[in-house]
């Protein structure tokens, strides 16, 4: 397992960075970077299951491990969806995916840091600074 970091600034006060990473709209828009039409499913309240799904019904099962509005989002990533059905014994199981907000001079600073499989690893450290740059884009507005 590897741990991923990604950092990016925004010129924005954390509550418009909060509002376009995890506003449902926002949040298709930048996850379409990863996978058109992607979506999450959750009532978006900590310790809440929340399925991160692609339009055909497939993805991952996470839990929101913890959330403190405006500032971290951590979700555990429990298994994975394949054709609506959930499989917790996927490699998925047990990594982290952590969202944190830092005020800065005129913004904010959002920091991404993700447990990765190795497998996985290369794709995404190619794909997540073009997910933030469209944050970025969404809150910049």
């Amino acid at each position: 397992m590897e741990k991923l970091t990604f950092t990016i600034t925004i010129s924005a006060p954390r509550e418009r960075v909060w509002k376009a990473l995890w506003d449902d709209a926002n949040y298709r828009r930048w996850t379409a970077v990863f996978t058109e039409g992607s979506y999450a499913e959750s009532d978006w309240k900590e310790g809440s299951k929340i399925k991160f799904l692609s339009p055909g019904g497939s993805g991952m099962v996470s839990r929101i491990a913890r959330l403190v509005p405006n500032e971290f989002m951590s979700f555990e990533h429990l298994g994975e969806i394949k054709e609506g059905v959930e499989d917790l014994s996927a490699g998925w199981s047990g990594l982290f995916e952590n969202y944190s907000l830092r005020e800065t001079d005129g913004g904010t600073e959002l920091t991404a840091i993700i447990d990765m499989d190795g497998e996985y690893a290369d794709y995404f450290k190619g794909i997540f600074p073009k997910a933030l740059a469209v944050v970025k884009e969404i809150a910049e507005v």
